[in-house]
């Protein structure tokens, strides 16, 4: 039942009026260049920790991963753990330092300028900047699905309507204010979202008769699984599917390995390292991020199983059937019929905090991987000229592309795109990322081919492979007569275990093969 009272309105008036405000405090202190792109090197580590969880953390993890986990259940919590673990012990305390300090020795202001100043090669900043051009709209698409939908279903707003309102809200501030204001605005949203998903966790329980009648209710509901989600692998709800299954496969290769490894070569939040001053301010944001990561998606996958025990307890059908099929819907559905009005005011912020914190980063990137390391650095060849204006207009031609995106992209779609994106970003970025930071005796070269095989082998693997999305593109079927070129198992092997080893082996041994980059450019780079 959707939610119309005057509280809701003064509450979003009043949530607004603080956002804007924010945006205007990040547009007042941005002066120069690197405040727009990395906020004056001079963060807050808490706000560093609660802007990048809150980045990471988005209406797809709570919208569209809770969802997953609707269906699919409980083994979801396997990506949280990777998520505390690769996302902000590995990224915070190792990938995090070596990015700061590198950054800070070559000027770099973004992700991609780390990349090609590291290897001294202006194709690598641009075709890096031109792939997260490309392809991050999509993900921007369905994070905001994920914030419309649930206005949808809150509000009884159309979606079109939705999807509108919240990309012109966020695109107003990030425009003017730059990564200021994007990760001002995202610390509050932050921790608007702590506090949203903790009374969840807690209602949730309540509604359900406490921890272990509930968990214990969905185990015993093992054998409500719907016959074609048995014959996939499904073995309830709080079991991890069949060893070897395609579900199996769809989980641990697709959602937990592809978003859990592919955090670490996130764009986004990459350039989140460059914006404290010192080492210690990243030490200090692990305090932080790891709890907000642990509610955010911890609470996300538990209460999305949980939720087909409230839908079987008053509707006598389980989650999927109660959101019409479609996993994006379960968790607002749960939300605007489980819970008190109050609380249904409190997550609707929740959630537009998710997704406003999300996307704001996401415009952000977009514009400056076009407008400062696609156009500034490989088609004007390092001018300085207009790439500030021409990034600004960057940011609503990518965010056009997103909201056609959001418009157009099927139902149940949310959870997929993501891994899609992050794998992508993995197989493409990581080995030559893991290698600038670690490796000296990695080579221009090797750094070139790797992101190369990564990029193309990944999309060759999603559109040739991979039944999920190669049977609905189709190009498989119109060039080669066959829905997908392998059958069996590796129809249902996530790209990312493919296209990542393939390009780490690239990287290596190309390297190996070329002539090292200068001893006074590593030095440069590293210290003596």
């Amino acid at each position: 039942m959707a939610v119309s009272t005057p509280i809701l309105g003064i509450a979003i008036l009043i949530y607004l009026m603080v956002i804007f405000y924010l945006g205007w405090l990040g547009y007042k202190k941005t002066q120069q260049t690197e405040d727009y792109m990395v906020g004056g090197r001079k963060m807050h580590p808490y706000v560093l920790a609660i802007s990048y969880g809150a980045t990471f953390i988005s209406t797809s993890a709570i919208i569209g991963f809770g969802g997953a986990a609707g269906a699919l259940g409980m083994g979801l919590l396997w990506l949280a753990v990777m998520n505390i673990i690769v996302g902000i012990f590995l990224a915070f305390v190792i990938f995090g330092k070596r990015t700061r300090r590198i950054g800070l020795k070559l000027g770099a202001v973004t992700f991609p300028e780390l990349l090609g100043r590291r290897y001294q090669s202006r194709f690598i900043q641009g075709f890096s900047g031109a792939l997260i051009g490309l392809f991050m709209p999509l993900y921007a698409g369905i994070v905001l699905i994920g914030g419309a939908r649930f206005v949808e279903t809150t509000l009884n707003v159309n979606y079109d309507v939705a999807v509108l309102i919240l990309t012109v809200i966020v695109a107003a501030y990030v425009i003017t204010g730059g990564i200021i204001a994007v990760m001002y605005t995202d610390a509050l949203q932050g921790a608007l979202m702590f506090l949203g998903m903790a009374f969840l966790l807690a209602f949730t329980y309540i509604k359900l008769g406490g921890v272990v009648e509930a968990h214990q209710a969905l185990t015993n509901m093992a054998y409500l699984v719907p016959e074609g989600l048995q014959a996939g692998g499904h073995l309830g709800w709080t079991a991890m599917p069949e060893f070897g299954s395609p579900i199996w496969w769809s989980l641990v290769s697709t959602l937990v390995l592809g978003v859990g490894i592919g955090v670490l070569a996130q764009p986004q939040l990459a350039v989140r390292f460059m914006t404290v001053k010192d080492d210690k301010a990243l030490n200090r944001a692990v305090l932080v991020g790891g709890p907000f990561i642990l509610m955010m998606t911890g609470v996300a996958f538990t209460v999305g199983a949980l939720s087909n025990v409230y839908f079987f307890n008053n509707l006598d059908v389980i989650s999927i059937v109660a959101a019409g099929g479609n996993t994006d819907l379960i968790i607002p559905q749960y939300i605007n019929s489980a819970m008190p009005d109050v609380f249904v005011i409190l997550f609707m912020l929740t959630l537009l905090a998710a997704a406003m914190s999300t996307m704001s980063s996401q415009f952000h990137t977009m514009g400056t991987a076009i407008g400062h390391d696609f156009y500034r650095e490989y088609v004007k060849k390092g001018e300085l000229g207009q790439a500030i204006n021409v990034t600004k207009i960057a940011i609503p031609v990518t965010i056009l592309i997103s909201v056609v995106l959001a418009y157009i992209l099927p139902i149940s779609i949310i959870a997929t795109a993501t891994a899609i994106f992050f794998g992508l970003c993995a197989a493409s970025f990581l080995p030559m990322y893991t290698g600038a930071l670690f490796w000296k005796r990695m080579t221009r070269e090797g750094a070139i081919a790797s992101m190369l095989v990564g990029a193309f082998s990944s999309l060759f693997w999603l559109l040739f492979v991979h039944a999920k999305e190669a049977v609905p593109f189709g190009l498989s079927q119109a060039i080669f007569g066959k829905a997908t070129l392998l059958s069996g198992t590796w129809t249902v092997v996530d790209p990312i275990i493919i296209a990542t080893p393939l390009a780490f082996l690239t990287a290596i041994v190309v390297s190996l093969l070329t002539k090292p980059i200068s001893q006074e450019h590593l030095e440069k780079c590293f210290g003596k």
